[in-house]
C-alpha cells in the first residue's frame, strides 16, 4: 500500500529563552526587535514560566493524529511536522517527504479558521517547497465547522461555564487573534468563519450570552480587527456582567497568546473590574481532538480522490 503523507504546520516557538530573539527576528521578516521590544517578549515568556509548551503539544498533536489515521485502515500516513517560524521548518518537511519517497500528502494548517493573511502564507511555503520534486499537495483551508471538532469546542464551553458562580449571567467571549483590518476590504472570511463557528457553538449550548473579540493584536501602527478582549471587558463591566469566559476558539494549544494574553494580562484585567474571568481549556492532544483532525485529513483524502 502507498503511504501518504500528512504535512501538520504550526507557528512554532522558541524552546529557551535564549531562542527568543531569532524567532521575534523571524517573525518579523528578518528586521530585529528593539532591546525594548525583546525585553518585554522575554518578560512575557518568564512570566509563564520561561517556556512555552506548544512545541511539546504540537509535537502530541502529530504523533496522535498519525496513530489514529493508521488505526483507521483506510490507508497507510506518515505525518511530518513544519514548523513556519522555528525548526523543523516547513520546506525541510517537504523535502523530507521527498526523500522518503511520499508522492502525495495532504497538507494542513493546525489553526481551524482560514485567511489569506494566515493559513494562505502556510500553504505558500509548503507549495513552494514542493515545486521542486514534489510531493504533490492537497491543501485544507478551514475546518471550523468540522463536527467533531464542535463537539470538543462545546464541551470545554459547557464545562467552563458549569464553573461559573452564576451560569445562567455569565458571558462567553470567543475570541481569536486579531489580524491587519484591512482583511475586511479584501473580502477575506477569516471574520465570518469565526463567527460561523462561535455562532454554531452558541445554538449546540443554546448561549443566552455571548460575543466576539479579539486578542494578541501586533505593535503596529495600522488599524487591526476589535474589539481587543482587553476593551470589551471594560464595555461588559459597564452592562454589569461580573463573569465571563473566555473562549479562544482560534487557537488550538497552550501556548502564549493563551497562557499570557488571556491568563495572566486579561485575568488581570478583569479581576480591575471587579469580574471573574474563567477560560476554557485549550484542546492540546485530547483524543477527542485529534480524531477530530484525522477526520479533517481523511475528507481531504477522500476529496482529493485518493
Amino acid at each position: 500500500m502507498t503511504t501518504l503523507g500528512v504535512l501538520m504546520m504550526a507557528y512554532g516557538t522558541p524552546r529557551s529563552l535564549d531562542e527568543v530573539e531569532a524567532y521575534y527576528t523571524d517573525i518579523r521578516r528578518g528586521r530585529k526587535p528593539s532591546p525594548e521590544q525583546l525585553a518585554d517578549l522575554v518578560r512575557r515568556y518568564q512570566a509563564i514560566g520561561g517556556v512555552s509548551p506548544l512545541r511539546e503539544i504540537t509535537e502530541r498533536q502529530a504523533e496522535g493524529v498519525g496513530r489514529i489515521l493508521n488505526a483507521s485502515g483506510t490507508a497507510t500516513y506518515r505525518v511530518y511536522l513544519g514548523m513556519k517560524h522555528t525548526e523543523p521548518r516547513i520546506h525541510e518537511a517537504v523535502k523530507a517527504m521527498r526523500r522518503d519517497g511520499i508522492e502525495r500528502a495532504i497538507a494542513l494548517v493546525l489553526a481551524p479558521h482560514y485567511s489569506a493573511m494566515s493559513v494562505e502564507t502556510y500553504h505558500e511555503q509548503a507549495r513552494a517547497a514542493a515545486r521542486d520534486g514534489g510531493p504533490t499537495l492537497h491543501c485544507v483551508n478551514e475546518w471550523h465547522l468540522e463536527p467533531r471538532f464542535l463537539d470538543v469546542l462545546a464541551a470545554r464551553v459547557d464545562e467552563a461555564i458549569r464553573s461559573c458562580e452564576h451560569p445562567d449571567e455569565a458571558m462567553v467571549i470567543f475570541t481569536a487573534h486579531s489580524l491587519p483590518a484591512r482583511i475586511l476590504e479584501m473580502g477575506d472570511p477569516y471574520v465570518d468563519q469565526l463567527r460561523a463557528s462561535g455562532d454554531a457553538i452558541a445554538k449546540r449550548l443554546h448561549l443566552k450570552h455571548y460575543t466576539f473579540g479579539w486578542q494578541s493584536a501586533g505593535r503596529t501602527a495600522e488599524p487591526w480587527l476589535g474589539p481587543d478582549v482587553l476593551e470589551l471587558l471594560e464595555s461588559l463591566a459597564k452592562e454589569g456582567y461580573r463573569e465571563v469566559v473566555v473562549c479562544s476558539q482560534g487557537f488550538v494549544a497552550d501556548h502564549l497568546e493563551v497562557l499570557y494574553d488571556i491568563d495572566i494580562e486579561a485575568r488581570q484585567r478583569a479581576e480591575e473590574l471587579g469580574m471573574r474571568l474563567v477560560r476554557t481549556r485549550q484542546m492540546n492532544d485530547d483524543p477527542d481532538f485529534l480524531r477530530a483532525v484525522a477526520d479533517v485529513i481523511e475528507r481531504a483524502k477522500r476529496d482529493a480522490g485518493w
